[in-house]
């Protein structure tokens, strides 16, 4: 995958991918949520957050990990798709993470500003209150601390949420193109 990265990106993604496999060595002889924490921050310091349009010249992309890494840049999208992905070659069970879709208040807890925003949740056991790892707050959080966050749908390899339903729905390699489109670019960079 290293070089890979240097003949798409150059020298300073082929650094960022070695710096990621040494992460995940690193972080796959620790505890859950210490995993969490490294691979929420070795993303949030790693890429700039920038639109699509900017980095990809379209409207909407989502980026493979390599892709984020070769370009150092990435949207909300790009950020969870990097940490979920990071988290399962990490041996967390799929069925603990989700991508989360929501609508994200902009402005404070009075403003009536929102936009559309993704995020990672991490659900310790199926019952449990997610944690969430978001480019916006460093800080891994409770969903109860995160009042900004208003949920739409969550999807992982497994299935389909929308609201706040407690069985999958749909497929969602059937339902969302976009992660179709990235599950297959990323097979096809060895990843997965």
């Amino acid at each position: 995958m290293q070089r890979l990265a240097v003949e798409r990106y150059g020298q300073r993604a082929g650094e960022t991918v070695t710096a990621w496999r040494a992460l995940l060595a690193e972080a796959a002889e620790t505890d859950e949520r210490t995993r969490l924490e490294r691979v929420n921050t070795f993303f949030n310091r790693r890429i700039a957050f920038d639109d699509d349009i900017v980095v990809w010249g379209e409207q909407d992309y989502w980026a493979t990990p390599l892709e984020t890494m070769g370009k150092g840049a990435g949207d909300c999208e790009d950020f969870s798709i990097a940490k979920y992905m990071s988290l399962l070659q990490l041996g967390v069970p799929a069925e603990r993470l989700r991508m989360i879709y929501v609508r994200a208040r902009i402005g404070g807890p009075q403003s009536t500003i929102s936009q559309a925003h993704m995020v990672v949740g991490y659900y310790a056991t199926p019952d449990a209150e997610p944690l969430i790892l978001d480019n916006l707050i460093g800080e891994i959080r409770p969903a109860s601390r995160r009042g900004d966050l208003f949920p739409v749908f969550s999807f992982n390899s497994e299935g389909l949420w929308v609201g706040g339903a407690s069985t999958s729905s749909a497929d969602p390699t059937t339902r969302l193109s976009r992660w179709r489109d990235v599950l297959e670019r990323m097979r096809a960079e060895g990843l997965r």
